[in-house]
Formats: structure tokens, sequence, C-alpha cells
């Protein structure tokens, strides 16, 4: 009878502990977002935590200049594309990467790290790198509260605060 009644408690533990995780995940100050589509056949897809500006100073401040940062929050972001393609002309397998970037006032470096699964920059290793790109980062006039990425017919944006880092690929 102890047995059964230890295993009735562990399953009621268990259930409790499965809600609160649930109630947390939902409840994240910067909750997973996805962002796919299709560029020239391959399915890109972008998986991301989406931070909010809340009054902060983004650029140079919450995310200081010349660091690799995570692209998002929380765990590392992450790209994953179906097929082969070439991002600003460059050559990058299928597969799914760990997508950081080193933000920079004039020009940005795009990083797809084959460690995909990684908590913040904090693990992140740069002889994992599969690839590396630079881009220009592009004033916005519209306001971007929280944190996105775009999959268009031919580029990834990330979006967030009056900013927009697009991402040539083919």
């Amino acid at each position: 009878m102890k047995t059964l009644e230890n295993c009735k408690k562990t399953v009621l533990t268990l259930i409790g502990l499965l809600v609160a995780i649930v109630i947390y995940a939902q409840d994240r100050p910067s909750p997973a977002a996805t962002a796919s589509g299709e560029i020239n056949g391959a399915t890109i897809t972008v998986n991301y935590s989406s931070p909010a500006v809340k009054d902060r100073v983004i650029w140079g401040g919450l995310v200081p200049y010349d660091k690799v940062w995570r692209a998002g929050a929380n765990e590392a972001t992450t790209f994953e594309t179906s097929k082969a393609i070439k991002v600003e002309g460059k050559d990058l397998p299928a597969g799914k990467y760990g997508f950081f970037t080193i933000p920079g006032q004039g020009e940005w470096t795009i990083i797809f790290n084959t460690v995909s699964d990684q908590w913040g920059s904090s693990s992140y290793d740069q002889s994992k790198d599969a690839l590396r790109v630079s881009v220009k980062p592009v004033k916005i006039d519209q306001m971007n509260e929280r944190l996105s990425y775009v999959v268009s017919d031919n580029s990834v944006a990330l979006r967030w605060e009056k900013l927009e880092v697009p991402v040539s690929i083919k």
C-alpha cells in the first residue's frame, strides 16, 4: 500500500510541476516566436524569443555594440533551412544553426553556428561557426516594440525598435 501511495504522490507532484512549467512558459517576458517562409524552394524557419523595448535603450545599451548577441532573448535563436542556400552570396548547407549577431553602429556580423541548442550567447564558440557575413542595418520609421523576424521572398530580416537588419538569401 505504501508503494501505491508513494506513486500517487509522485504523480501528483509531477503533474503540479508540469502545470507550473506551462504557466511559466506562457508568462515569459520574452515569449517564444517563430518566423517561417520559403525562399527559392528552401523552407526557412527562425525560432527565437521576442523581448520588448519597454522604454529601454536597445542598440548600444541593452544590446551592446561589437559583442556576440543571441539575436533574441532566453535560448539562442535558431535558423533552419531545408536546402542549401546562399546568404549574402555565400554558401550555407541545409541544416539547423545557432543564429548570432555582432551588432555594430554601421555594420553587423551575422553568424550561423553549427551548435543550434545553446542558452544565450555564454556558450557560443566561434570555432563552431559555419558562416559569417556582414550586413548593413537600416533605420526605419516604424517602432517595433517587440523583436521579430520576417522571412520574405529573398531575405530574412530582424526588426526591433526602429531598426531593421536584412540578410539577403537566394
